[in-house]
């Protein structure tokens, strides 16, 4: 994703209004899954990579998380970003810290990769990447965080227009298309050690000059997003 912290709040608050007015006239950089309540301390599913398109310049993210939909003072997330030209990156990130590659680790078309992030507490965590097609497992683990402490107040499992930004001029980039359409397979959330349902989740859409660009429903434990 690599965002800086104007972006992250940029995108949390189109997020926040596609929820509050579903397809309304707004732009929304989230499309996806988002569970809200209170004590979510783990957040975990299986996605496939799809082949972008677009060009170069188009790309797009699939990420779990917690927080980010109903605060704004930290958000821990893991996933990986494709572009239009058929590259990716593999990523985590505690807002408001930028988001940083995760080495050892390769993400081709095809791949099925495990997303999981775990809070052991409202400064500390761990996020992690399995790319069960290779084999390969990379962990990023966090502690003591003073940037910003997590509210555990929502899990998400995200499709993102993310942004770029040029000093205080954040703009999202041109959202790559993808296909076949992302599953989140196994989703997986937990609440006060309890596992919270998919089935009570928000969904949202990437919405870009008024227009879905994404259609996500959700079926059992799996979550699918597709590009329209």
């Amino acid at each position: 994703m690599k965002l800086t912290a104007t972006a992250v709040l940029s995108a949390l608050l189109c997020a926040e209004a596609a929820l509050a007015a579903e397809h309304a006239t707004v732009e929304s950089n989230w499309g996806g899954a988002i569970l809200e309540g209170s004590g979510f301390t783990a957040a975990s599913a299986v996605a496939n990579v799809p082949k972008g398109g677009g060009g170069s310049s188009a790309a797009g993210s699939a990420w779990v998380g917690i927080d980010g939909a109903t605060c704004d003072s930290a958000i821990l997330q893991t996933g990986f970003d494709w572009y239009g030209d058929g590259t990716y990156d593999a990523w985590y990130e505690w807002y408001p810290e930028y988001a940083a590659d995760f080495t050892g680790i390769t993400i081709s078309e095809g791949d099925s990769i495990q997303m999981s992030v775990v809070a052991t507490s409202l400064t500390g965590g761990s996020a992690t990447l399995e790319n069960l097609t290779t084999g390969q497992k990379v962990t990023q683990t966090f502690s003591g965080v003073t940037a910003g402490s997590l509210c555990e107040t929502s899990a998400e499992f995200i499709i993102e227009d993310f942004e770029e930004c040029n000093g205080n001029n954040c703009q999202p980039v041109p959202f790559a298309s993808f296909s076949p359409a992302v599953k989140f397979t196994k989703c997986s959330a937990t609440a006060k050690g309890k596992s919270v349902a998919l089935s009570s989740a928000e969904l949202s859409e990437v919405i870009v000059n008024n227009k879905d660009l994404t259609k996500c429903s959700v079926s059992g434990t799996t979550l699918t997003c597709s590009y329209v």
